[in-house]
């Protein structure tokens, strides 16, 4: 069941990147809410917040470890917690999302952008980005918490 739900995720990565492909890259931003959201492609070089630009091998090499690890993990200790599974597989779908992405097209699709007027745009980022961040904070509930 977990390949099943690790996949579900990953397909809404891809799906949508795959969208901002083909249209946004082509058509240009769209503003979904005047001041706050466009969906607006990017393509990103480097990791969170751009950082290691051009660095695809290393990145791929380090996220490649990363998955092997958690699924390891998954399927050789069966963990019992509900939130530590939930965890572990969004973050490996949104790595998956992100690693394909690096290898296939050398870089990695982002769309989704906030801000606050011409003031300030948080980075850019994509669906795996997201499942990521919400994976990573609910392991971090289930480490500091013990939440089950």
């Amino acid at each position: 069941m977990g390949i099943i739900i690790i996949l579900f995720f990953f397909l809404i990565d891809i799906l949508t990147k795959q969208w901002a492909l083909k249209v946004l890259s082509v058509q240009g931003d769209i503003t979904v809410i005047k001041n706050f959201f466009d969906l607006a492609y990017l393509e990103n070089r480097g990791a969170a917040f751009g950082i290691l630009q051009n660095k695809v091998l290393f990145l791929a090499i380090v996220t490649s470890a990363i998955i092997a690890v958690m699924l390891f993990y998954l399927f050789k200790y069966k963990p019992k917690s509900n939130l530590l599974i939930w965890s572990l597989y969004l973050i490996i779908s949104g790595a998956i999302g992100n690693l394909i992405d690096r290898v296939r097209l050398g870089f990695v699709v982002d769309f989704l952008q906030f801000h606050y007027k011409d003031i300030y745009y948080f980075p850019t980022f994509n669906m795996a980005d997201t499942f990521v961040v919400i994976g990573t904070g609910l392991m971090i509930l289930y480490i500091i918490k013990g939440v089950e």
